[in-house]
């Protein structure tokens, strides 16, 4: 019987997609961000060992307040992706039973046609781009950014609608050619419903401390109002040149 590895749940869930949302965040991740608030989810064999149907159980006593408010099952992590094959299941099952709205939260290291039966039963993925430049990307998280840009172009190319989000660490994200380059990089893309940033916060610091772990961002603020601005500004200056460049290429 297929089970997934389960870090935790949250059944009020209201800013991973649309509406209300039951959220599942699924243990394991191969990214070591530095910011992960989380850093417990990345152990690939932690977590809770639990069925589809278990999954379920716990979703349906609230559907009361998914299906009303236009909300439904949000599937996050960790990394949903390192778990496929559960996360299709899940889904293909809420969507059977229930009709239900489902929602892949990924840092999308992975390849979009070895999960295609996931994304088929997907509607809409939440994409974590963690920085547009490769070198400052590895340093942040550890990985290249290729396979994340190459997900974000595939999930374009077919047509799939994403929202996609980008934590803003102060001195990691404030390079104004980075967000320009982000904004053209998004604006390149068909798709995109939604953009938003998540200010950097220290919530999760005690996560680290409680592992035994050096918080490799020790003294970071918070970014200013100002700052988010800024970034808001830069990044959809950048979404506008693609724009422009794209309307070029179609006349």
């Amino acid at each position: 019987m297929l089970k997934g590895r389960i870090h935790s749940l949250e059944t009020f869930g209201t800013v991973d997609g649309p509406g209300i949302r039951f959220v599942l965040f699924m243990q394991g991740c191969l990214l070591q961000c530095q910011y992960c608030h989380n850093p417990d989810t990345w152990n690939l064999s932690g977590g809770k060992e639990m069925t589809v149907e278990e999954v379920l159980a716990e979703i349906e006593p609230y559907l009361n307040y998914y299906r009303p408010s236009g909300g439904g099952l949000t599937v996050s992590g960790g990394e949903a992706t390192l778990q496929a094959p559960f996360v299709t299941e899940l889904f293909r099952e809420v969507k059977k039973r229930w009709n239900l709205h489902t929602t892949l939260d990924t840092n999308g290291y992975n390849e979009g046609n070895k999960i295609r039966d996931l994304l088929d039963v997907t509607d809409l993925v939440l994409l974590d781009l963690k920085h547009i430049d490769n070198e400052k990307h590895i340093k942040l998280t550890g990985k290249p950014n290729d396979r994340m840009l190459n997900m974000a172009r595939w999930l374009s190319d077919q047509g799939r609608s994403m929202w996609i989000r980008h934590v803003f660490v102060p001195g990691i994200h404030d390079d104004e050619q980075d967000l320009r380059d982000l904004g053209r990089f998004i604006g390149s893309l068909q798709g995109v419903e939604k953009f938003e940033i998540l200010p950097y916060h220290q919530m999760g610091i005690y996560k680290w401390q409680e592992l035994g772990w050096d918080y490799p961002l020790d003294g970071v603020p918070s970014p200013t109002e100002e700052q988010i601005e800024r970034a808001y500004r830069i990044i959809h200056e950048g979404e506008r040149e693609a724009a422009e460049q794209r309307q070029v290429h179609v006349n």
